[in-house]
């Protein structure tokens, strides 16, 4: 597929060894690549692999989601472990604060171990890298159900596009069709001007070709309907690459727009304003749907 939309979303799962991982990501519209994706506490080490990751798949777009560990019988390693030196600590302090305010010692073995960190449990999901190849697994599920909905959407995108520059192209066309007769228009228009205004000086035939010949000088806009067809070609090699093309198509958008408004500034003709107006509304639309493409 040519052109990959930014938005997507993919759900992926994996397991070994008792560890079970389960990815969601989605993806929506940034001009640079951003990833927000919530790992567990105890993996938050693997953050800048998971991230590398998915970047190699996508290249613009923000990309959040979430990652989901669960750990079987046999993958506890370490069973229950209780952190002595934060006993200690409790109980000292404890038994200080009780004394001092004058209060019973009814510290029990139950009461401390609901304390914070007091009692911890020990499982493979501690180790961050015995967990990255199944989370490596569920990732890449996740990434490839989120890129082929990006490119199912890109495909939706690339109709519509095709549509539009079709249209713009046409457009163009015209352009071409009126350009060359403006100068002869404007002569006419001259003329009239000048009857209507009952000069009692004449105007002679030298003066009005050097006129006419000034004004189609200024008028002429055979450079900038060679750079809107170069524009053009370029817009079809995008459509046929691989490589991620929002950012050209967005660039070409602009060097559009500017060759069409030296146009209408140039032309000072009815005619070629109205395909002007018509080029530069269907334009704004398709510089719309191009911020969807990756």
């Amino acid at each position: 597929m040519a052109i990959l939309s930014m938005t997507g979303y993919g759900g992926g799962e994996a397991s070994a060894g008792g560890v079970t991982v389960t990815v969601e990501l989605s993806s929506v519209n940034r001009k640079q690549f951003d990833m927000r994706v919530n790992l567990p506490r105890s993996l938050m080490a693997l953050e800048s692999q998971a991230s590398k990751l998915v970047h190699e798949r996508v290249s613009r777009g923000c990309v959040t989601g979430s990652v989901r560990v669960s750990v079987e019988g046999k993958a506890r390693t370490g069973g229950i472990r209780v952190d002595m030196d934060a006993a200690t600590a409790y109980v000292k302090a404890l038994r200080g604060a009780g004394k001092h305010l004058g209060l019973a010692d009814d510290l029990t073995l139950a009461s401390l171990a609901r304390l914070p960190d007091v009692v911890k449990s020990e499982d493979m999901a501690e180790d961050s890298q015995k967990v990255w190849p199944v989370l490596k697994r569920a990732l890449q599920a996740a990434l490839r159900q989120l890129v082929a909905m990006r490119a199912q959407e890109g495909a939706v995108l690339e109709k519509d596009l095709t549509r539009r520059f079709a249209k713009l192209e046409k457009r163009v066309t015209q352009i071409q069709k009126v350009a060359p007769s403006v100068p002869k228009h404007h002569r006419e228009a001259l003329l009239a001007r000048i009857a209507k205004a009952e000069l009692t000086v004449a105007l002679s035939e030298d003066q009005l070709a050097k006129e006419v010949a000034l004004f189609a000088d200024r008028c002429d806009v055979t450079e900038e309907l060679v750079r809107l067809g170069s524009h053009f070609a370029q817009v079809e090699k995008l459509m046929q690459s691989k490589a991620p093309s929002g950012r050209a198509f967005d660039f070409l958008c602009q060097e559009f727009l500017r060759e069409i408004n030296t146009i209408g500034s140039k032309a000072n003709d009815a005619r070629l304003s109205r395909h002007v107006i018509a080029f530069k509304t269907e334009l704004e639309c398709v510089r719309e749907q191009i911020q969807n493409i990756e």
